[in-house]
């Protein structure tokens, strides 16, 4: 077997640069030092053994990181067999892009590969997570037990301790090489070494740019061109949206691969395609695959012996070689994970919503979202609008958000109220005049902040969380937002781009300047894509609708669906579909998507979203259904007889309809 370096080998510095950055801070020897340690690195010889030989004889599992703890079995996964070992250094494939679903066995076949360059093939290598957070957390999940599971890693990576900087939370030396984890977000974490080996896992939930210094991927991937036809680059992830995602882009650039697998009746081989698993509606469990050579029934305990017999095959010709790429659906789980019982539960329990269809698509068919951001119609929405009281809040509405944007000359704010689903009513929409220069402006925008909103129920519901965009004379902002205090007011600053898991990110801590004084800490600024809640807008705005005789027999609006006012008028609707969702061409080619206006003003677009990323700063999209239902006790809204939630208004105990609420961060209650 390959004998791995001697512990004399030389080290690369976690903290070191190639020298391309000019503010790095190294020396002229320092880079010559990184690349004299790359090409030493370079001359060691390959092992024997391919990824998936090692992984079936050295790897265990631990039960901290696996639902299947013990001895590692390729034949549970074979689909990863050859996905593993284009990763060898034997193998010419430079490149591996896998574009996969959820419960494939992708991450194990990753820490496969990190276990092997440790105890068979040395060299410098870098982990890349979404954060550096994440980072962190897959360290402590995932890396450290892979080390200690395995006699021979823990032979190779001396255990972590105070006076040992060779073995840290993100960085793990071993002989002849060191294992660097970062996040896509750190532009240093990026650019910290050289790197023979690079893993950048969930590459579709990368930020845009990392501290804005460009494309994560891209700044990653060249630190391995000191390797030349060494280095291996792996990049995985769950795809997202059509014209967004990285690895679609990169899957569609390469040979597309396809796992074909036999028919167990037949014999023909074939991939797997959902629109070929049946069943009768209602009933999952009668899930069979129907085989495209001779349409029989394929049951799921044929799954295992498919899968054995099963081949990766190109659909393409690549323009590069050096390039594989594979593409897999949960239809492929092993039997005991994902079975086609729950894709086809999971597929009816979507139906009704295109967020759950969404996230079918991306995580269990491995496939990417097409997102339909054409602007509705003004008209049909002005002649579907709602009567109520104007000022009030009807009876589904359980708590106000508002959203402000500050424009040259005046300030505007919508008040939105929004109840379970994210069902949503617009309850006042607010000009004040006179732009951030104008000292009244503000005390205005104060005294809205104490101002109370009749509900139909009697009581007086105040505005919960206002987010205020900075775009325009942030340090006023900042220097108000502080004034009201952090609890009630979030300063938000609006990124383009799509971010669903978590479309606001922060608070970051920023200076506000204040009678030209720099205050530490000055203010909390939310990031919001807005993107996100502009299509989740424009969707909620197309949801079909009971019509009256549906309603009189108890029908309810489906969730997200979105009431205005008979009181709102032409011009505020115009200005809630000013722009679309278009796909335009960059210079090298690719596709994405971008926000482009129809029309000049789309102010009640923007304070639709600022109020939205209110409502998730506050917490609603995270709720339990013991919150909601705490929120209509309340509120008189619901019936209090066996509710779990909350003990308001139950029987024999003295009405507490001015209670306040102490988990949406007010220093007073909202509802007054």
């Amino acid at each position: 077997m390959y004998a791995p370096t001697s512990t004399n080998s030389p080290r690369s510095d976690p903290t070191s640069d190639d020298g391309e950055h000019g503010d790095s801070g190294l020396t002229e020897f320092d880079g010559a030092a990184d690349i004299l340690r790359a090409w030493s690195s370079g001359l060691t010889p390959d092992p024997d053994l391919t990824i998936s030989q090692w992984a079936d004889r050295h790897r265990r599992l631990s039960s901290r990181a696996s639902a299947e703890p013990g001895r590692y079995r390729t034949v549970r996964t074979p689909y990863m067999r050859e996905i593993m070992d284009r990763l060898s250094p034997g193998d010419p494939t430079q490149r591996v892009v896998f574009m996969k679903a959820a419960q494939v066995g992708a991450t194990e076949a990753g820490n496969n590969w990190i276990g092997f360059v440790i105890h068979q093939a040395p060299g410098p290598m870098l982990a890349v997570q979404p954060t550096v957070e994440l980072a962190k957390r897959n360290s402590r999940q995932r890396i450290d037990p892979l080390i200690e599971e395995s006699p021979e890693l823990r032979e190779k990576v001396k255990p972590a301790r105070s006076r040992d900087a060779g073995n840290t939370m993100l960085s793990k030396e071993f002989a002849g090489g060191i294992l660097i984890m970062t996040g896509a977000n750190s532009a240093v974490g990026l650019r910290s070494t050289p790197a023979r080996y690079i893993f950048l896992d969930e590459v579709d939930a990368y930020p845009a740019s990392a501290d804005e210094e460009g494309d994560p991927v891209t700044l990653a991937e060249a630190r391995s061109l000191t390797f030349a036809h060494r280095r291996k680059v792996l990049l995985v992830s769950t795809p997202t949206i059509r014209g967004l995602s990285r690895i679609e882009r990169e899957y569609e650039a390469s040979d597309q691969r396809r796992y074909f697998v036999p028919c167990p009746h037949c014999g023909a081989m074939q991939w797997l395609k959902f629109e070929r698993l049946r069943w009768q509606k209602g009933k999952p469990e009668t899930a069979e695959y129907h085989c495209e050579g001779c349409d029989a029934a394929i049951a799921e305990h044929h799954k295992t012996a498919m899968l054995e017999g099963g081949e990766w095959r190109a659909t393409r010709t690549s323009a590069d070689p050096r390039t594989v790429g594979y593409h897999l659906s949960a239809l492929y789980s092993p039997v005991g994970w994902m079975s086609w019982m729950q894709i086809a539960r999971s597929w009816e329990a979507a139906q009704g919503s295109d967020e759950a269809i969404k996230a079918f698509r991306n995580t269990i068919l491995g496939e990417t979202w097409v997102e339909t951001g054409e602007a509705p119609d003004w008209q049909r929405l002005y002649d579907r609008r709602e009567a109520w009281k104007p000022g009030t809040v009807p009876t589904g509405g359980l708590f106000l958000t508002a959203g402000a944007d500050v424009q040259k000359d005046r300030i505007e704010v919508d008040v939105w109220a929004w109840g379970r689903g994210l069902e949503s009513w617009l309850v006042d929409h607010v000009v004040i005049e006179g732009g951030p220069d104008r000292h009244d402006a503000w005390s205005e925008l104060t005294a809205l902040l104490d101002r109370s909103w009749p509900h139909e129920c009697g009581a007086h519901l105040r505005i919960a969380r206002l987010a205020i965009d900075t775009g325009y004379e942030a340090p006023a902002v900042y220097a108000w937002s502080r004034a009201q205090g952090f609890g009630q007011v979030s300063p938000v600053k609006g990124v383009e781009g799509f971010n669903r898991s978590s479309p606001v990110s922060g608070p970051t801590f920023v200076d506000a300047t204040e009678g030209g004084k720099r205050l530490r800490r000055g203010a909390r600024l939310w990031t919001v894509a807005v993107s996100t809640f502009k299509a989740e807008t424009y969707r909620f705005l197309r949801l079909a609708r009971p019509t009256d005789e549906e309603m009189a027999d108890g029908a309810a609006f489906p969730p997200g669906s979105v009431h205005l006012p008979t009181w709102v008028e032409s011009e505020w609707l115009k200005q809630f579909v000013a722009e679309q969702l278009v796909t335009v061409r960059t210079k090298r080619g690719f596709a994405r998507l971008e926000w482009q206006k129809l029309r000049e003003r789309n102010e009640a677009l923007d304070c639709r979203v600022y109020a939205r990323a209110a409502a998730w700063i506050a917490g609603a999209d995270r709720w339990s259904n013991e919150k909601w239902r705490d929120l209509e006790d309340q509120l008189g809204a619901a019936p209090t007889e066996n509710d779990p939630a909350g003990q308001i208004n139950r029987p024999g105990q003295a009405p507490r309809a001015k209670r306040r609420s102490d988990w949406l961060g007010r220093r007073e209650g909202w509802l007054s």
